[in-house]
Parts: structure tokens; C-alpha cells; sequence
């Protein structure tokens, strides 16, 4: 059979929403079958879209959604070019629908929308089954969210059956590109060895540029040439599964062997045994070969027959959680951002404060502030304070920010550029359910 070309336009919720262009017109340029995929749901991101569809109905999908794909849905529609994306979130149901008022605000045919379900475990029903799964020490009634890690099966079924958009929730990152690689190539779904190297491939592609050059830059170790035109990757995978990585006609950035082994060990816990809801991979002897520039191909994967569970990442209400920054520069800046710092912890005895003084003390810091005890006060002269609690209740961090914003005039001395934020804090955990506790599946959804 022929090739499948699969484009990824999208690594996170956030990415930047100009990348489908370059990738859809090379697809288009490959003339043979193709998906564009986008994957913008991490863990975190899911619970904050359930927090958002709990305050609107409507809401709960991925934000950028719009602007992601009104740049490309004729074109997609124009060459075939088929749309895969966990972009669903909380909500794929309402995605679906922002996508058919789209393609009809463009004077585009109607798609035929497909939305994957199964993957909420959120409801009051399911508590039981999360209990035993989590055991003690978790009160199934605080769980803002629960969602299972699906994978490929229903996003093949809906391909095979003719849909042109395939909208997810919470299914594995790797699944967006197994799903269309199951449906083209018609593979059986215990042919571990091809399943573990097309899930391979979609791992490749899921966080975007890391592979094409952008999480891999180091000036002076590692170069990147015209970083700030990183093309988006795009896979070529054959009937046995291996794949050529490759980028965006035109693009910057680069696909060598070093970033198609960095993306390729991303968050692989033993690579002997990487664990996803289709197969668990087998990494330890694959080989990278590069074929020409910005080509790579990947081979020697093998599989194993995939889990009896899947993971669920649960989210629980955390309360709240508030932080404030001001700076302080010129001649004894430092002192009295401290200072600052002090006066914070004195007015506020009932919160526990992270304190960080950015340029001095901050990602290396600890919430204990043992660090910035033990680093003795230097002359810094560009110094930002940020301070930040947690607290169950609202009110409390709210005193924060306010305090922070009066530091401006109670001292001390030139502080400015104050900056506050408040939202709700989640605490989260994952557990594992038995597979035949999930239905996961697909469902139409029609045009209004």
C-alpha cells in the first residue's frame, strides 16, 4: 500500500497557531494519503478545561481551536487531507459543532465530524470504580476530573468509516498518528510489531518542534539555523510501520539523528517496555539513520501485547493558589527585595510563602526557602520578587496579592511593574481501571 503522510501542526495547547499552513501545503505537495494531526491536551490542560466547562456548558474545548484551523480547513478539505486532534478537551461535542459553524462560515461542504468518547470517568457513577483504583488517602468526592488515556481504536473505526474529522478528548499523544495508520494500512490490532512502530512515530511527532530543532536548541552546543521559522514535523510511515521524519517544506530548523533521539527517549520511562493503551514498545534496538538532510528514518522497533489497564490522570480541588511579583533595581536592590520579602511573611502569618528572587534565587529555589537562606545577600542591582501560597480558601490569597500590589507605596523603596494572579489550584493523581471498564468509542455529530 501506499505511504502515509502524517503532518503534525500542533505540541500543546498554546503552539503557535501559524505552523497547519506550511504543514498542509507539503502534504499536499506529497500527493498521496495524508493527515494533518494536532495535539494541544496535556494533563493539567484537560483539568482546566473541565473547570471551564463546569462555569459554561459550551465551553471546556481547546481555546485556539478557531484560529488553528480556519487557515487550513479548505485546503484540508481541497486535497483530502484528513484532520486528527485531541483538541476536543473537556468537550468534543462542542468542538465538533465550532467546526461545522466554521466550515459553513467558509462556504465549505459540511465535513463529516466524528467525536471520540468514553474517556470521562468524571461522573458521580464512576466514583465507586475510581475509589478502589486509587485506594486511601483520596476522597473520590473532591475529583474535579477523571479521564482515561484511550487509544487508537475508535479514531480508526471513524476513519474507516468515511470521517473527515476526527475529534478527541483524553486519548494517548501517540494515538493521533496510530489511529490513521490503523485505518490506511487495515493493520490487525495484535500486529504488535507494526502498532509499536507507527505509536513510535506518533511519539515522534506529538510535542511538535522538539524533534524539528526547537526544544533541542543550545546556542554554541547544539545550533539550529532560522529557529524563528521552525518548520512543524510530518512522518512518512510505510505498510510495516517504520517512518522517515522529515519537516515542512521551507521551514527552518533541522531533523538530524541528535533531535530524533532526544524526542525519541522524551519521557520514556524503560524503553524496553514503553507503555501506551495499544502496545507497549520496545525501543532498545531501534535504529536512527539519517537519509538526507532534515530526513531521518527510524526502524528495529518491536512490540508487546498492550496492558489489561489504562491510566487515569484524576484531579482533585486544591483550593486556591495566588501570586505577586515586583522589581527592584540600581544600588541595593537585592536588600530590598528581601526586605520586601519579610515584610510579606510578617503580614501574612497564616499562608506559607514560596518566596523567589528571580536573578538571584528561582528555578533552582524550593518552596521551603532553604536555598535563599543559605545564599548570602550580593550586590544585585536587577532583582524581581515573587511570592507566591496556596490556600483552601479564596480570600486568603487574595490578602496576598493585595499586599503585594501595596508594596508599591509602604515600601521599601522603588519597587515597580507589579504584577498579581489568582486561580484554582489542583491537586492530581493517576490510577490504573481495568480496559473493560472504559467504553471507549465514536460518535457522529451532524450539522445544525
Amino acid at each position: 500500500m501506499k505511504q502515509l503522510f502524517i503532518g503534525a501542526a500542533a505540541g500543546f495547547s498554546g503552539d503557535r497557531v501559524d505552523a497547519a499552513e506550511a504543514v498542509v501545503a507539503t502534504l499536499a505537495a506529497r500527493r498521496g494519503p495524508a493527515v494533518l494531526i494536532f495535539e494541544t491536551l496535556a494533563e493539567r490542560t484537560l483539568a482546566l478545561a473541565q473547570l471551564r466547562r463546569r462555569a459554561d456548558p459550551q465551553a471546556g474545548y481547546e481555546p485556539n481551536l478557531e484560529r488553528l484551523l480556519r487557515p487550513v480547513l479548505a485546503d484540508c478539505q481541497r486535497h483530502g487531507i484528513r484532520i486528527v486532534g485531541n483538541f476536543g478537551a473537556a468537550h468534543p461535542r462542542a468542538a465538533a459543532r465550532v467546526v461545522l459553524r466554521l466550515a459553513r462560515e467558509l462556504g465549505l461542504p459540511p465535513p463529516k465530524v466524528a467525536i471520540v468518547v468514553g474517556d470521562d470517568l468524571g461522573a458521580p457513577e464512576c466514583r465507586p470504580l475510581l475509589a478502589q483504583a486509587l485506594g486511601a488517602g483520596f476522597n473520590a468526592e473532591e475529583i474535579v476530573s477523571a479521564n482515561a488515556y484511550l487509544g487508537a481504536e475508535p479514531i480508526a473505526e471513524a476513519l474507516r468509516r468515511g470521517a473527515d474529522i476526527v475529534i478527541t478528548g483524553r486519548v494517548a499523544d501517540p494515538a493521533l498518528t496510530l489511529g490513521p495508520a490503523l485505518a490506511h494500512f487495515g493493520w490487525a490490532l495484535d500486529d504488535w510489531d507494526r502498532l509499536a512502530r507507527a505509536t513510535m512515530a506518533g511519539h515522534l511527532l506529538e510535542c511538535g518542534t522538539q524533534v524539528t530543532g526547537g526544544y533541542f536548541a543550545d546556542p554554541g552546543f547544539k545550533e539550529v539555523p532560522a529557529l524563528q521559522a521552525v518548520g512543524f514535523p510530518v512522518a512518512e510511515i510505510d505498510a510495516d510501520g517504520h517512518c522517515t521524519i522529515t519537516k515542512a517544506d521551507g521551514t527552518g530548523g533541522c531533523v538530524n539523528s541528535l533531535t530524533v533521539k532526544e524526542q525519541l527517549l522524551y519521557e520514556i520511562h524503560d524503553p524496553a517496555a514503553y507503555l501506551t493503551p495499544d502496545v507497549v514498545a520496545d525501543l532498545t534496538a531501534a535504529e536512527v539513520h539519517e537519509l538526507a538532510p532534515d530526513r531521518v528514518r527510524l526502524t528495529g522497533v518491536r512490540g508487546q501485547p498492550r496492558p489489561p489497564t489504562l491510566k487515569v490522570s484524576v484531579f482533585f480541588d486544591g483550593g486556591w493558589i495566588g501570586e505577586g511579583e515586583i522589581s527592584y533595581a540600581g544600588p541595593g536592590a537585592e536588600a530590598r527585595a528581601r526586605l520586601a520579602a519579610e515584610i510579606l511573611q510578617r503580614r501574612l502569618p497564616q499562608l506559607v510563602l514560596r518566596v523567589d528572587l528571580i536573578g538571584v534565587v528561582s528555578v533552582f529555589g524550593d518552596d521551603g526557602g532553604r536555598l535563599l537562606r543559605a545564599t548570602p545577600p550580593a550586590a544585585h542591582t536587577d532583582v524581581r520578587l515573587r511570592v507566591a501560597a496556596a490556600h483552601p480558601q479564596r480570600a486568603a490569597v487574595e490578602r496576598l496579592c493585595d499586599e503585594v500590589t501595596a508594596l508599591y507605596t509602604c515600601g521599601p523603596a522603588g519597587g515597580g511593574g507589579v504584577r498579581t494572579q489568582l486561580r484554582p489550584r489542583l491537586r492530581s493523581a493517576a490510577c490504573y481501571v481495568p480496559r473493560a471498564a472504559v467504553n471507549a468509542r465514536y460518535e457522529w455529530v451532524e450539522a445544525a
